[in-house]
């Protein structure tokens, strides 16, 4: 789920059939299971992965059991999405599909799916519809410390300052980071205070916990906050594979600010281990 990137193509595999294409249109990210999905256990409580897709059904529906003659040579040796005679793997629920692969798939389908996949571009969602899940998720969150009879008044206004990196949280911050650690940025004016387990992630002490957090520039907070960097407790940047680079260097974050931004503490460390195994997308990198 955290290799897929905005504008990936998404064959839709059911019952032997490949009925829909999708395009993805966000990074992968964490929220609630979708109510759709049932409502075994609590549903604020069954956190995952989401990747926002805009799927298409298609008229020319295809089996690719039919074609496998013509597909068997593309199959992968590992975690391949069909078997060698045609049947779906039904321990696999997303997988990457090889280049080849996927054009003979577009191939079969035809002019159909070649239009889906070029007409992607015509539109794209704003922020506020990418991470939709998330936003809901926290908003739960809001009224739940607001309703909470055991939590003090000043405290629930504490915690949800903390949410958009305000009040007692950003002090507290302030009082061990005192300037960006990529772009050496020192006016408060222009930091943020960033938690490293997200809020949504974090208990009540977490949230305002100082070293849960770190200030940083607009872009470098962004950057952090959707998982396409993260950091070794040494100080080694970690860029997502995922992350766009020359976006980035129009940014400002230069590669020169990607190489070692200093030493953390035992505290930060153990919140970055958290940002690095569930925020940093494929965060499959030794630590």
């Amino acid at each position: 789920m955290r290799e897929v990137s905005p504008g990936d193509v998404i064959f839709s595999f059911c019952d032997t059939n490949i009925r829909a294409i999708g395009i993805a249109e966000s990074n992968a990210y964490e929220a609630p299971k979708p109510l759709e999905f049932g409502s075994v256990g609590a549903y604020w409580e069954k956190i995952g992965w989401r990747v926002n897709v805009r799927f298409v059904e298609l008229k020319n529906v295809i089996r690719p059991m039919n074609e496998m003659d013509r597909l068997r040579p593309y199959l992968p040796v590992r975690y391949s999405p069909l078997r060698p005679n045609g049947h779906g793997q039904q321990n696999i629920y997303l997988t990457e599909v090889p280049e080849l692969l996927a054009t003979r798939l577009v191939d079969l389908i035809g002019v159909e799916a070649r239009g889906i996949i070029q007409a992607w571009s015509a539109s794209e969602p704003g922020v506020n519809e990418l991470y939709s899940g998330q936003l809901a998720w926290e908003e739960h969150q809001v009224q739940n410390i607001l309703t909470d009879t055991k939590i003090a008044e000043t405290e629930k206004h504490a915690i949800v300052m903390a949410r958009r990196g305000q009040g007692l949280f950003r002090s507290r911050v302030a009082q061990i980071e005192r300037h960006c650690r990529l772009t050496g940025v020192s006016n408060p004016e222009y930091l943020r205070a960033s938690h490293t387990k997200p809020w949504r992630d974090a208990s009540n002490a977490e949230r305002l916990d100082g070293e849960n957090g770190f200030l940083l520039t607009p872009d470098a907070d962004l950057l952090f906050d959707r998982g396409f960097l993260s950091f070794k407790s040494n100080g080694d940047v970690l860029v997502s594979p995922v992350a766009d680079r020359c976006s980035m260097a129009k940014m400002g974050i230069s590669s020169n600010m990607l190489e070692n931004v200093g030493q953390f503490s035992a505290g930060q460390g153990q919140y970055l281990e958290f940002h690095r195994d569930m925020v940093f997308l494929r965060a499959n990198v030794k630590r």
